[in-house]
């Protein structure tokens, strides 16, 4: 099978549990690190696309130009057929690809917030192991609009768009599935270094690692059943 495609926007992003999960699921990996120039691939030469996360703008395209070379991938991805799976950044650049506006939410979102899955997400092949009320973490203050025929299939109290899919094989999930603990903690220490963070998201970090202690153990687990699934989805895609 051909690689999976992991591509970080941000040299904070550590993968968390994708690679682990990826690789005990018998994907090959290609990493690329988008930010940092490196050329993304033909689409021709990946089996799926895992787009991840990062602390721009989707349409800070003219400061990060790689931007839009994302935006491309994703695009050709979803008329191809190619699975995608978006986080976060991820899930913004495939409703930009589909035309649909990014723009800042009502409210910042941080820490572990409970996801209210749809009636749709119940057979959903990648979140039908969500229950209503379970603790998802959150580190954005963008959301978009959804896509022309998108099925929703979570959503929250503060913004509205968690979880999406375009037809049978794209995905956009807003919340970070992929963080665990020890990237948590990176996060964390860098905010801490740059900002007073309850001044500015409204929670301190001990306040997040309060509750990471609660839920980052059954966070973790839905994240690694996710990238499972994923890989079970890219795997009968490309038969």
């Amino acid at each position: 099978m051909k690689p999976l495609l992991l591509v970080r926007n941000d040299g904070f992003e550590t993968y968390g549990v994708a690679v682990p999960s990826l690789r005990s699921a018998g994907a090959e990996l290609l990493l690329v690190d988008a930010f940092e120039g490196q050329p993304l691939p033909e689409l021709s030469q990946v089996a799926g696309v895992v787009m991840l996360g990062g602390t721009v703008n989707a349409d800070q395209v003219d400061r990060y130009p790689f931007l839009l070379k994302d935006r491309t991938l994703t695009r050709e991805a979803v008329k191809a057929g190619v699975p995608y799976l978006g986080v976060c950044l991820g899930a913004q650049i495939l409703a930009r690809a589909l035309d649909r506006p990014v723009m800042k939410a009502a409210r910042r979102e941080v820490g572990f917030q409970p996801v209210h899955p749809t009636e749709a997400a119940s057979d959903d092949a990648l979140l039908s192991g969500f229950t209503d009320g379970d603790r998802v973490f959150q580190w954005h203050e963008d959301t978009f609009d959804l896509p022309e025929g998108a099925t929703l299939l979570a959503t929250a109290d503060d913004v509205p768009h968690q979880a999406f899919r375009v037809g049978d094989l794209a995905w956009g999930i807003q919340f970070h599935f992929e963080v665990d603990g020890a990237e948590l903690e990176a996060w964390l220490d860098e905010a801490d270094s740059l900002m007073d963070l309850e001044a500015t998201w409204g929670k301190s970090s001990e306040d997040i690692r309060l509750e990471a202690k609660e839920h980052m153990a059954a966070h973790e687990e839905r994240g690694r059943e996710v990238f499972r699934r994923f890989a079970d989805v890219v795997r009968r895609a490309t038969r």
